[in-house]
This record gives structure tokens, sequence and C-alpha cells, in this order.
């Protein structure tokens, strides 16, 4: 599988050849986002079948991008088990490539 990159501007903020594509978006590994760049945020939704998401905002050179990624830290069908704790972006706050 070709390595995925997740970057705003210059800031790398996800990097994997082990994404899993689930409905056209990469969910990264946990250990292959740079969390550094991340605050929690208070965003929720809730999906059918994979459960309630939680979000992360970014903060990229002083300034905040609300909503960049989501996860679901507790999946609550057995289908949507293999991206428990995985991250997945917004595809219009940042740049996703195959590299």
């Amino acid at each position: 599988m070709p390595t995925v990159k997740v970057t705003i501007g210059d800031h790398v903020l996800a990097e994997s050849s082990d994404t899993i594509v689930v409905e056209g978006n990469h969910y990264f590994p946990p250990d292959a986002v740079t969390k550094s760049e991340f605050s929690d945020s208070k965003t929720q939704t809730v999906c059918g079948w994979k459960g309630t998401a939680s979000y992360y905002n970014a903060v990229i050179d002083g300034k905040e991008v609300k909503d960049v990624a989501w996860y679901y830290p507790q999946t609550t069908t057995d289908k949507a088990k293999h991206i428990e704790g995985y991250i997945a972006f917004y595809k219009n706050k940042v740049t996703i490539e195959q590299v």
C-alpha cells in the first residue's frame, strides 16, 4: 500500500502506509499522527454504525484549525472495530496525498 501523508502547509500531521479506508476517508493508526499539533475539541458527532466520534483541533503556526480530525474512541459495532482509535481528517481542511 502506498504511503498517505496529511499536511497543512509544511506541517505534517500524519503519515502512514497502513491506513484503513472507510467511506472514502483514510483512517490513520494513532502512532502515525503528530498529536503535538492537536488539541482536543468539544465537538462530538454520532454515526449509526461507528458510534460517537471525538474531534481534534490543530494549532499551526499559532492559528487554530477547528475540528480538523476525528476518531472513534470506542466503536459500537463489530463492523467498525477495526478503526477504533484510528484518526481521519477533513479533506477540505488539510492536504491528503499519496507519496
